[in-house]
């Protein structure tokens, strides 16, 4: 029994009369996070997890009928019971289990099991059918410690002090800037961020969860010395007139695609730091066997590989054509060299690097 088909408003529950992640308006969508590949305004009804209620309210703007569940509370739509859990990927994102005639299936969205205090951790959940995503589906891709990762962030950072030069890191807006400003030492020196990051994070702190101290680039009586400064800005503002305040600088970009050669290059930063809110291949592993799932849905990414790994290992697999995008950037180049299984028919969708 298939409780879930893809149709072109995007993943549909027939017996609950609800959409999981709708690409257009709806009369019900069920959201797994607000990333805009996922949250899309317009729909008549919205359900979604409570932990991430202000950040969704902020970037879907005005609402019609919404309820929110609270983590591991459940609701019965039209047969269906539906509840929320932990995904681990940014604040709020959650899987959405639904269990239907003694079924059970869970939907990730977006997840990573790495350690990030700015959002709850990822929670296994045991289900019959399992649908993941597979944005970095490939064994190339292996995530180093976050803390070796922030480590470095701050060296590079003091480095840049001592040559007089401003920091800035492009993060995307909602979930890798706050995970950077966490993770940080902001004794270091002052830390800046962009407009947008700035409306994220007083959703964060509506929300519950603290940052540290930032001063958003737009609001300032005096100018700053940007030369001890750390600017967090979204890979957008890259190029434009918006840069120029800071004098000489040095750039960099967090991303899971900084684990490619050549993609640093392309991207025209000083440095990468391999930085990613999705699982990376081990721990794509480790969630399907967590889940004792024995059919597993596979979407945005490289789904055809990891399609092929999972049928070799006895899983049933079926993959999905969704316009979800996980992380983007500009060019796939460096990802056909990371392996030679690497279909070309799933490049990463081009776009900014989140």
């Amino acid at each position: 029994m298939n409780l879930l088909r893809l149709t072109d408003k995007g993943v549909y529950c027939p017996a609950g009369g609800f959409y999981i992640d709708p690409w257009t308006r709806v009369d019900r969508a069920l959201i797994t996070h607000a990333h805009s590949d996922h949250a899309v305004p317009g729909s008549r009804n919205y359900l979604a997890c409570q932990a991430g209620e202000h950040i969704l309210i902020k970037r879907l703007g005005p609402m019609g009928r919404k309820s929110f569940l609270r983590y591991g509370e459940s609701k019965t739509v039209n047969g269906v019971r539906v509840s929320f859990h932990p995904a681990g990927h940014v604040l709020g994102s959650s899987q959405i289990r639904l269990e239907y005639r003694g079924h059970v299936w869970v939907v990730t969205g977006d997840y990573k099991l790495q350690s990030d205090p700015t959002c709850a951790p990822f929670e296994p959940i045991r289900c019959n059918v399992l649908v993941s995503e597979t944005t970095f589906g490939l064994p190339v891709f292996q995530w180093p410690e976050p803390r070796q990762v922030f480590d470095d962030i701050n060296e590079w950072w003091q480095e840049n002090q001592k040559c007089g030069m401003a920091s800035i890191v492009y993060a995307y807006a909602l979930g890798k800037a706050q995970r950077i400003l966490s993770g940080v030492q902001n004794e270091i020196g002052p830390i800046f961020v962009h407009g947008a990051i700035h409306q994220i994070n007083q959703g964060y702190a509506k929300d519950g969860v603290q940052l540290p101290n930032t001063q958003y680039t737009g609001k300032l009586s005096v100018k700053p010395d940007w030369t001890q400064a750390l600017i967090v800005a979204v890979p957008s503002a890259q190029g434009t007139p918006w840069m120029r305040r800071f004098g000489p600088s040095r750039t960099a970009m967090a991303s899971g695609w900084m684990q490619l050669r050549g993609t640093r290059r392309r991207r025209s930063v000083d440095r990468g730091f391999v930085l990613s809110d999705h699982v990376d291949w081990p721990d794509l592993l480790k969630a399907i066997s967590a889940s004792q799932a024995s059919e597993v849905w596979l979407t945005h990414g490289y789904t055809d590989h990891v399609s092929r790994y999972l049928q070799e290992k006895g899983y049933e697999t079926r993959t999905l054509e969704t316009r979800f995008r996980g992380e983007t950037f500009d060019e796939d180049g460096d990802v056909e060299q990371a392996s030679e299984n690497a279909p070309r028919k799933e490049p990463p969708v081009q776009g900014e690097i989140t």
